[in-house]
């Protein structure tokens, strides 16, 4: 009974330390991370005070990148573009007391990211507050600054003012998008919304990250049933944040009004058969390839349930598969090129001779 007693106050005690040790370990982490941040802010301001004072030019840079390596060659990050950085990251920011915000809980190479990114001040701070709320990593970082996030969330017509209790309708209203960047999907506008559908769910994780966080999958063309009809919902998710499923709705054609109409059937269906005591309301999202904003409002007033209605971006390129098997542009030009000399150098009599050769080399 003793050893019991022990073993649990000693399980208790070993885990209590883990903790400690490990926010302890997080807390160092970010301290060495502003102390970094600082002394390159330090070096950068520096170096543009003294550019200014004593009208040197960007070469100097070069000599005092071989300087401090020679002097400290075991500290990484001195070499000349990095130098660079650190100039541009004090021009930037002027004021060092935001590495004191959230600012400074960012590491060295995001900050890079948004100094070539991101010229905006406003729009960079939103970049770092995203980063540091959803733990972006420096490349998703960079996609999503490429996919020009800042200009996209928060833009899908909604009700949801109308059919959401505040600060839900504000969270719900960041949620959405518009449009939707999809461009990692093969898809072309001619491509049918089923074949959309199967192709994002085959690339599920790229479109959760699209999503943004706190999107969980459930599943597609999710099964219901009432009334001995069957109905399928395109895509059903759940938002862990919201405590709500997400039901969207594929159209591969401009928005109608009466896709809101059975969209908010498919809601009272989720509501009325999957949502439990713990659980909101469902809302619902019509991605659709273009749609009249009017249009949209119009037939969002008389729709009770949360609903949003977004656009999304596809791309006209090849599937993987084939671009790998296909010749690139450099192959084909130098093969017209030698076909041209080849044809310069011979002569024949007939012109159709010619083009027959000609075509007969150039199929691959």
């Amino acid at each position: 009974m003793q050893n019991s007693t022990i073993s649990k106050d000693y399980l208790s005690f070993i885990e209590e330390l883990k903790s400690h040790i490990k926010n302890a370990r997080i807390r160092a982490a970010l301290s060495v991370n502003k102390e970094l941040l600082q002394m390159y802010w330090h070096i950068g301001y520096r170096i543009l005070e003294q550019q200014n004072s004593q009208s040197w030019g960007s070469k100097i840079i070069e000599k005092l990148s071989l300087d401090l390596r020679k002097e400290f060659p075991d500290i990484k990050g001195l070499g000349v573009s990095n130098l660079h950085n650190m100039r541009r990251f004090a021009e930037f920011y002027k004021d060092p007391t935001i590495l004191q915000q959230a600012a400074g809980l960012l590491p060295w190479y995001h900050h890079v990211v948004l100094l070539e990114k991101v010229k905006e001040e406003t729009e960079r701070l939103w970049y770092i507050n995203k980063t540091i709320e959803n733990g972006w990593s420096r490349n998703v970082l960079a996609l999503q600054i490429s996919s020009r996030l800042y200009e996209r969330e928060g833009r899908s017509v909604t009700n949801f003012r109308d059919t959401l209790p505040s600060p839900q309708s504000d969270l719900a209203q960041q949620l959405l998008k518009n449009p939707y960047n999809l461009e990692f999907i093969s898809a072309s506008h001619e491509t049918h919304e089923r074949e959309i559908e199967r192709m994002l769910v085959h690339k599920i994780k790229d479109f959760l990250l699209e999503l943004g966080a706190g999107f969980a999958f459930v599943g597609n063309q999710f099964h219901l049933h009432l009334d001995k009809e069957d109905y399928y919902l395109d895509l059903l998710f759940y938002h862990i944040k919201l405590k709500r499923y997400v039901v969207v709705e594929l159209k591969s054609d401009k928005f109608r009004p009466e896709y809101a109409d059975k969209l908010s059937f498919y809601l009272n269906l989720v509501d009325k058969t999957l949502k439990d005591d713990n659980d909101n309301p469902a809302i619902g999202l019509i991605l659709c390839r273009a749609h009249h904003k009017l249009t949209v409002e119009y037939s969002l007033d008389t729709i009770t349930s949360p609903l949003g209605v977004s656009t999304y971006i596809l791309t006209d390129r090849l599937p993987e598969n084939l671009e790998k098997e296909l010749p690139t542009t450099k192959v084909l030009s130098e093969k017209i090129e030698m076909l041209i000399k080849e044809s310069e150098c011979k002569s024949q009599p007939k012109n159709d001779q010619n083009l027959s050769i000609t075509k007969n080399r150039l199929e691959i």
